[in-house]
């Protein structure tokens, strides 16, 4: 067999789910042709994707050394350099194969990627021009501006690129997403945003047929799981209750659980702590729609439950073919997902009551008294109040997306009520001047003086990030677009969380979360409540003292914290849609 033909099997194989043998069959061919470049840059993209990134590194390089003036063989290097996090080593790589040849296209998104992940927005923006002056509408590199974009809080311009860029390639699932996830930060309508949803849908629609199953109702299920967040991340945070299995009841046989990852991190140790829980674990980036389908009907899942909704990241577009008897989107996504392949969407009454089911292509499935639940960090800090001397400060960790004209206004008001008070703003993004402007900007037009405001933008450790609440008197939840994982941090760290309550699931999930520990007097209905409450709180730092060393004893006793409970419930509400399905069979 020719080398080429090798290759090509090789990533055939990779592509339909068998990586190993792909992995298997490539080292066996660069070590009989060790001077075959092509061999070693297949080699260092299967080892990629395998996780082993070390060994991926160490291949690409030799394809460099031995032919510098290649630009994809700097390409491929830099990808794996970013998978590593060395970012900066990355950039160089692509700069140089842009210098070798300009009208390598594919260099510019590798350079726009890594220029943001470097904090570097306006040279994130600028590559990505430069790539789309040459290749126009290109889909994958329009993503990445537009996520550019997003972290300058020019989220309209984003859209509006997206959705011109999607009039060119109106099947494209992950620009689909990226649209669709960018208008839940927006003050479009709930309506609105819920006819994009479904025109992403008949957008993807594909013929499907579904798998053929044992319709037992009360059969033990085999319960797939897919993500690409199966790692420190903060989707993790609440799948983990999930993994660690489902308790069984008299009438019912029970569950296991299927873990389908969509990246391979074996080296995090919440990947490592998730692959413990799981009865089987797959790794299926590389796998393509069709054969990730394969996939997760070979396992024989009854019921699929998919973790990222339209997040980066998903596989939507393999759920078009509806892999499973039961597909089940859930805990990732605030809205839905507008596929007619899912069949339901994890909720609860407070995110979702009556008359939400307007807004979603799936049925509701209530998991009351909260969707979600938090399995804190093992490595939080003990929570530790402000000193006596510091300004009264409200604060907000949350994603800079998330804070959008009407949260500065919203805002605004918490600081009006409270004239002394200072604002302090932590997130990632804000390591980019541009950024920081832009916010500081949005916070002014709003009415909030720069001087009252820090602005931080990230930690070393999720310790030192808990930590930064020691600083923080009073949380402000973003809106429209709630905060989740930052709202359990915060109660998890003693401070009190004010929400404030809109038309859509992503504008209470606050309402939900705070209503699990029993702090529904923290959930303003309209912004003159929410300017009450955070007033009222400022008054008695007495009470907020005593409140800080009570919280997490709070959230232990709650329903929010309660992993064991919430797999009972979790598991009682997916045999229902199970006898449900049995029934409509």
């Amino acid at each position: 067999m020719s080398t080429e033909l090798a290759i090509q099997r090789a990533l055939e194989d990779a592509r339909s789910g068998r990586l190993p043998q792909a992995l298997a069959a490539v080292r066996s061919l660069a070590q009989r042709k060790p001077k075959d470049m092509n061999v070693a840059q297949v080699l260092g993209l299967l080892l990629a994707q395998s996780g082993e990134h070390e060994q991926a590194r160490h291949h690409l390089s030799r394809a460099v050394a031995a032919e510098p003036r290649a630009p994809g063989y700097r390409n491929n290097l830099a990808n794996v350099l970013l998978q590593m996090g060395r970012d900066r080593e990355a950039a160089e790589q692509l700069a140089k194969a842009i210098e070798l040849d300009p009208s390598y296209v594919r260099a510019y998104l590798g350079l726009a990627s890594a220029r943001l992940r470097l904090r570097d927005i306006p040279g994130s923006i600028a590559a990505a021009e430069a790539g789309l002056s040459r290749q126009p509408a290109w889909p994958e590199l329009t993503m990445t501006l537009m996520t550019a974009l997003e972290q300058a809080g020019r989220i309209d311009e984003a859209l509006a690129i997206g959705e011109r860029t999607l009039a060119a390639h109106p099947r494209h699932a992950l620009l689909w997403s990226q649209v669709l996830l960018l208008t839940n930060y927006t003050a479009r309508s709930a309506d609105e945003i819920a006819a994009l949803h479904r025109a992403c849908g008949r957008a993807l629609a594909e013929p499907f047929s579904p798998p053929a199953f044992d319709r037992a109702p009360a059969r033990r299920l085999r319960v797939g799981f897919l993500s690409s967040d199966f790692r420190t991340h903060s989707v993790a945070y609440f799948a983990k209750p999930l993994l660690a299995g489902f308790a069984a009841t008299a009438d019912e046989a029970g569950y296991e659980s299927v873990v389908f990852s969509l990246i391979a991190t074996p080296d995090d140790p919440m990947t490592r702590e998730l692959r413990a829980r799981a009865a089987e674990w797959h790794e299926v980036g590389l796998a393509d729609d069709a054969a990730l389908d394969r996939m997760i009907r070979d396992a024989r899942i009854d019921i699929l439950v998919e973790l990222g909704g339209h997040f980066g990241g998903n596989r939507l577009s393999a759920l078009a073919r509806k892999p499973a008897p039961v597909v089940i989107t859930a805990i990732g996504y605030p809205n839905t997902t507008g596929l007619a392949t899912v069949d339901f969407r994890l909720v609860d009454s407070h995110t979702d009551p009556s008359g939400a089911e307007a807004h979603a292509t799936e049925r509701l499935l209530r998991l009351d008294p909260c969707f979600l639940c938090y399995a804190p960090p093992t490595d939080a800090p003990e929570p530790t109040a402000p000193s006596s001397a510091a300004p009264f400060t409200f604060g907000s960790f949350n994603a800079i997306a998330k804070v959008g004209d009407a949260c500065c206004a919203l805002w605004a008001r918490a600081l009006a009520a409270v004239p002394d008070a200072r604002l302090l703003l932590k997130t990632k993004a804000l390591a980019d001047g541009t950024a920081r402007a832009a916010l500081i900007d949005r916070l002014a037009r709003a009415g909030i003086a720069s001087e009252r405001v820090e602005l931080i933008p990230s930690t070393a450790t999720v310790a030192e990030h808990l930590a930064l609440y020691g600083r923080i008197h009073v949380a402000l939840d973003t809106f429209p677009y709630h905060g989740t994982t930052t709202t359990c941090e915060a109660l998890w760290m003693g401070v009190p969380v004010v929400t404030r309550t809109g038309d859509r699931h992503a504008a209470r999930v606050g309402a939900s979360l705070l209503a699990a520990v029993g702090l529904e007097e923290l959930v303003a209905a309209d912004d003159d409540a929410f300017a009450s409450i955070c007033a009222r709180l400022a008054q008695d730092r007495a009470a907020l003292d005593a409140m800080r060393h009570g919280l997490r004893q709070r959230l232990h006793a709650s329903p929010l914290t309660d992993a064991a409970g919430y797999r009972e419930r979790f598991a009682r509400a997916i045999r229902g849609a199970w006898r449900d399905r049995c029934a409509r069979a």
